[in-house]
């Protein structure tokens, strides 16, 4: 009897670990992701270093018949999201394949940026989560769409996006076609987004970041190390600046949402 019971407890502990890891893996693959943040487009909403965990259950693609019965919801204008990059994936190496950025113009929505001041359908949108550190200075995207679509060169304007970006252009507003987003990062004059590369399609974007589970001070250099030696310089300096480095305040349960706000 003693024997019997010892393979019964070996047994459904072996058959615990087996559907801790089928949930895992269905959680990381359906439900949540963690992710992290290796440039500064996003600075001071999302900060080099942050690691925010992504729900990627809210923003499922595609709907089935039964996606009433679930709790999905559409899009928001202003949503934060992380998508992949939707060009040659070559074009996104050094900032990784994907992207995080804030959703400003929707399917049907006409895009027009004077002076660093968004227009969306005409209107003036409020900007509270934009960061500029040079407001006297015209960059490349501070006017968009451009009258001359080889001004976007200078942001880093892909040759495609350049050569078709008129077909969007009406009366010199950008128009989001069906099925389509227009992003862009808070940190404006150091984000690579729609202005110079085009929109998002709708089933490229993985989820929204719900919070950090973790911020440690760090610099977009640090993410490039791919070599052996780099990794290792990585993990003994996490090792000796762990506490001292993490940026506690930013860590879980911190709402991404109310550090927008």
């Amino acid at each position: 009897m003693p024997e019997r019971h010892a393979k019964s407890a070996a047994r459904d502990t072996f058959e615990s670990l087996i559907v801790t890891v089928i949930l895992a893996i269905f959680g990381a693959t359906f439900v949540v992701e963690a992710f992290k943040i290796p440039t500064g487009s996003m600075k001071n909403t999302l900060l080099v270093g942050d690691h925010p965990l992504v729900n990627k259950f809210e923003f499922a693609y595609p709907r089935g018949p039964l996606s009433f019965l679930l709790p999905y919801r559409r899009i928001h204008r202003d949503d934060i999201i992380v998508f992949r990059y939707p060009g040659p994936r070559e074009e996104a190496l050094e900032t990784g394949e994907y992207f995080v950025k804030r959703v400003i113009g929707l399917p049907g929505d006409r895009i027009k940026i004077v002076n660093r001041q968004v227009y969306v359908n005409g209107k003036a949108v409020p900007q509270p989560f934009v960061r500029n550190t040079h407001p006297n200075e015209v960059l490349p995207g501070d006017n968009f769409p451009p009258s001359d679509p080889n001004e976007l060169f200078a942001g880093g304007g892909t040759t495609e996006w350049v050569a078709t970006i008129e077909n969007y252009v009406h009366d010199g507003q950008l128009v989001v076609p069906p099925g389509e987003y227009f992003v862009m990062g808070d940190n404006r004059e150091a984000s690579w987004d729609s202005r110079f590369w085009g929109f998002v399609p709708r089933d490229l974007i993985s989820g929204r970041p719900i919070f950090n589970y973790w911020s440690y001070e760090t610099s977009s250099n640090a993410y490039k190390e791919t070599s052996l030696g780099g990794r290792f310089k990585q993990i003994f300096s996490l090792v000796i600046h762990f506490f001292t480095r993490t940026r506690w305040r930013r860590t879980f349960p911190v709402s991404l949402f109310h550090m927008v706000r």
